[in-house]
């Protein structure tokens, strides 16, 4: 073990109440234990015991908001520094890269006859195929790109996360047996109908990458991207010498302004209309950008695009955090007679994401805000077909979307089982 994890692993107190696993991680890995046998120098035992409530160690590992889960809640962070979860976990996944420890399978009987469909093979597929093919279900997942990974390759720059990690923790996941059929989009060449004959069971788990808009004046003039598409299908304009603003404060607006400043952009600007403490994006993100000389205007809300046909500047209004009645947090309120205008020769709107339009023609119920509806199993209005993710609204965290599909998973195993 190399010094460095023997003191971090040597740092926890494998606590009992274990308020990283119960509280802070959202997959609820056993913290405390895996990093006991890191301590005991078993990797491979670590290995196996994260594999039992997650397949993505070495991506979470470094990507997760650790400071917001579970290093958020260690006990050590009270009067200290918290343990260095992240770094351990991805140290185990790593490992296991690396010796080609396999995930280990535990096979039901009665469940090796049954198939499942799973579209999309972003986070919330990919764990969710795992676990069903753990039990020795057969899956075929259903990509639309020539790849793997969603989000993981194609919405998170390589500077944060290496695509080589990214495919070998995949390859360990489809060493389980599972059948994957690329350039098949939902809607156009793949019919959710014939799969609902194919399958016992199919999980929707495609995400929702479509930028969300503002809705003010100016959205629609030249020079307006979607930070989402931006990322995702990698047809960026010319930056160089030229300023962007970017709208919005979490992990895509970070992602988006630090991947521009590297393409050449003279000055790259990000708009927030809420406080620092209460920017979604994980806290070093935004430390790393800010020393990458990206700019930061906390409490300012964009009201106005300003330009001819193309993008000129962007009027801006500060803004001041009220409490209002019956929301918990402060609410960010723009303050009359304080509007200026930045120049600007793109805007880059990263304020969260939708669905795509295909959504609408699925012949699923979708709530108001065009997800899909689920209920508390995660099934939709069709009994045969499961949903999670962005797709149906569910926190947009890499963490998140795996637990979502390991959870359809054991809902699916359970409902086989039952029969």
């Amino acid at each position: 073990m190399n010094q460095e994890i023997k003191e971090k692993s040597n740092y926890c107190l494998n606590c009992k109440i274990k308020p990283c696993t119960n509280k802070g991680c959202p997959l609820n890995n056993d913290i405390p234990e895996f990093i006991k046998q890191i301590k005991e120098e078993n990797y491979e035992e670590a290995y196996h015991i994260l594999t039992s409530t997650t397949v993505l160690q070495a991506v979470c590992g470094r990507i997760c908001p650790h400071k917001k889960q579970c290093q958020g809640v260690c006990i050590r962070g009270i009067k200290g520094e918290p343990v260095s979860i992240g770094d351990l976990e991805a140290f185990v996944g790593d490992y296991a890269i690396q010796n080609s420890l396999k995930i280990p399978k535990e096979e039901e009987k009665n469940l090796v006859n049954k198939k499942v469909a799973i579209v999309g093979g972003g986070p919330s597929g990919l764990t969710c195929a795992a676990f069903l093919a753990k039990k020795g279900i057969q899956v075929t997942i259903y990509e639309r790109y020539d790849f793997l990974g969603g989000l993981l390759m194609y919405g998170i720059p390589d500077f944060r996360l290496s695509k080589d990690i990214v495919k070998n923790t995949i390859q360990k996941i489809l060493d389980l047996g599972i059948e994957v059929k690329y350039h098949q989009k939902l809607g156009e060449n793949l019919k959710l109908e014939d799969l609902t004959k194919q399958f016992d069971s199919v999980y929707l788990a495609f995400g929702a990458n479509c930028s969300s808009k503002m809705g003010i004046e100016g959205e629609d003039l030249e020079g307006v991207y979607g930070g989402n598409e931006l990322l995702e299908l990698k047809k960026h304009p010319n930056y160089k010498d030229k300023t962007v603003l970017v709208n919005g404060g979490g992990n895509v607006a970070i992602d988006t302004a630090r991947t521009i400043k590297r393409m050449g952009a003279k000055k790259v600007v990000i708009v927030y209309r809420r406080a620092k403490e209460q920017m979604p994006a994980e806290e070093k993100e935004v430390q790393d950008a800010e020393k990458e000389g990206i700019e930061i205007l906390f409490q300012h809300n964009m009201v106005k695009i300003k330009g001819n046909k193309k993008v000129e500047g962007v009027e801006v209004m500060r803004t001041k955090l009220v409490q209002k009645e019956g929301e918990r947090r402060l609410s960010p309120v723009n303050i009359e007679g304080s509007n200026y205008v930045i120049h600007a020769d793109y805007v880059m709107m990263a304020l969260g994401s939708k669905t795509d339009a295909f959504v609408k023609k699925l012949g699923l119920e979708l709530t108001t805000k065009n997800y899909i509806k689920i209920d508390e199993n995660y099934k939709t209005s069709n009994p045969k077909v499961f949903a999670g993710g962005d797709v149906v609204g569910e926190k947009g965290t890499v963490a998140w979307a795996a637990r979502n599909g390991r959870d359809v998973a054991n809902k699916i195993i359970a409902e086989f089982s039952s029969l």
